[in-house]
């Protein structure tokens, strides 16, 4: 985000003549936290977000985020009551879509309905007529596996159950739906939730692997490594958001001073885990 200001101020094409400036908040995928800070954007009780002295507008005149559903449904729902656009380049319920409740709400990434009907094409083309689904038991899950299971219904396809679950759940309530997994007489399994809940799941199905199953999975953790490397999901496919190249914004991360680092938490975990090191804060150097 901080590159991404910082090319706009720096282009003379993009906002010719204006300045942008910005304060970040980590909202940590939480609803309460959330709503909290767009409150105080709100409130205006920050100082003025731009210290070049350029800046003549004090209050927000526009968000970007969340990149969670849930905390992108508040937030716009507040945000809304003061006309104030907000722009997520992750959230993809398909529930925000709807103009009548999300006027201001904006994004840079399709609807879940778009992709709802992707997987049901996908499992229908390879002849998997009878399926199980699992799915976040959250607004993503509850309204993706909603689209998926009316766009399998139109293609025919039959479903042996579907199960929702969250990571906050007790273990038991986890243990119950992979049980339902193992169980089952399906053998392919439509996943529909976020990479955060799946590890509950995946890690749960390890203790006891099931029979070989099938899995498809929406882009929330069809491209997570860690959750690709269990055994059983081996061959797992399904829809992924397509990497690119950003220009420039290697040579920014690699340019930023160990200093600088230290003083963001987001920014020293990408190092830790780009450099595999450890960076402390008392001395500014990475402990390899």
């Amino acid at each position: 985000m901080i590159f991404a200001i910082k090319e706009i101020n720096n282009s003379t094409e993009l906002l010719p003549g204006i300045n942008l400036g910005y304060q970040i908040y980590d909202s940590c995928v939480a609803v309460p936290v959330s709503v909290h800070v767009a409150f105080q954007l709100l409130n205006g009780k920050d100082p003025v977000f731009n210290k070049g002295g350029n800046c003549s507008q004090s209050g927000v005149v526009a968000v970007v985020g969340d990149s969670g559903s849930t905390p992108s449904i508040s937030i716009s729902r507040i945000f809304r009551s003061f006309n104030i656009p907000l722009v997520s380049p992750f959230a993809t319920c398909a529930c925000l879509s709807d103009k009548q409740q999300h006027p201001t709400f904006f994004r840079t990434i399709p609807s879940d309905q778009f992709q709802a009907d992707g997987l049901a094409k996908l499992v229908k083309h390879f002849g998997w007529m009878w399926i199980g689904a699992v799915r976040s038991d959250s607004d993503y899950g509850n309204y993706g596996m909603a689209s998926f299971l009316d766009a399998a219904r139109r293609e025919g396809i039959c479903v042996e159950y579907s199960e929702a679950f969250y990571r906050t759940d007790p273990p038991s309530k986890i243990k119950k739906v992979a049980d339902v997994v193992r169980r089952s007489t399906a053998v392919v399994v439509v996943a529909f939730a976020s990479s955060g809940d799946m590890k509950f799941l995946l890690e749960e199905l390890a203790r006891d692997p099931p029979p070989p199953r099938q899995w498809i999975g929406s882009e929330g953790w069809i491209g997570d490594p860690y959750l690709l490397s269990f055994s059983f999901c081996a061959g797992a496919i399904g829809v992924a958001i397509q990497q690119s190249i950003t220009p420039g914004l290697r040579d920014f991360l690699l340019d930023l001073s160990p200093s600088d680092v230290a003083a963001s938490s987001v920014l020293t975990e990408f190092w830790e885990d780009a450099f595999n090191c450890s960076l402390t804060t008392s001395t500014s150097v990475c402990l390899l």
